[in-house]
């Protein structure tokens, strides 16, 4: 036995290590020369802020322009409707119409009436407050969008007939009406 090794065969030698590709910003033709980046001057940048601003705001005012409720031609009819009579608690603090005045409570319909009788807004009693003392049922009243313009109005609660008021009360918040 022998301590040699045989000879292997024939290989093809290594092959030389490739570079990696290089990235080159190519340089500009002869004769062209490569524009600097400016910055903008204090004054541009003012002028360009006041330019943005000014857009900003006038979108804004544009928005709530389009936005606000209701019509400059239209008020809130407000005021209140007192239950004197057959009256229990709901709640902690609310109230509501018992025995025959079931139809009195929170939601029930208001239905405001111009001059010629024609229905021109439609809203819905509010928020009840029980008077322990008296036993009395106060709701809040504020129907939106009634049009300005009539003589007078006429306001129901539920079907229980109508209460007029002239322009100037009903515009002025001083609907106060009672039942029981």
């Amino acid at each position: 036995m022998t301590n040699q090794l045989s000879p292997l065969p024939d290989a093809p030698p290594p092959e030389p290590p490739v570079a990696p590709p290089t990235t080159e910003i190519p340089s500009p033709a002869p004769g062209a020369s490569a524009a600097p980046r400016r910055r903008l001057g204090p004054a541009a940048a003012g002028l360009l802020g006041l330019c943005l601003g000014a857009g900003l705001v006038g979108g804004i005012w544009a928005v709530q322009a389009n936005s606000e409720p209701g019509d400059p031609g239209a008020f809130t009819l407000e005021g209140e409707f007192a239950l004197t009579d057959s009256v229990g608690p709901i709640g902690d603090d609310g109230c509501g119409g018992l025995r025959g005045y079931d139809d009195i409570q929170e939601g029930t319909s208001v239905t405001v009436y111009g001059a010629s009788g024609d229905v021109v807004a439609t809203g819905a009693l509010g928020a009840s407050t029980y008077d322990r003392s008296s036993y009395d049922c106060t709701f809040e009243v504020a129907v939106s969008d009634v049009p300005k313009g009539e003589k007078f109005y006429k306001v129901e609660v539920s079907h229980r007939g109508t209460l007029q008021l002239s322009a100037k009360e009903a515009e002025g918040g001083e609907f106060a009406a009672g039942l029981g």
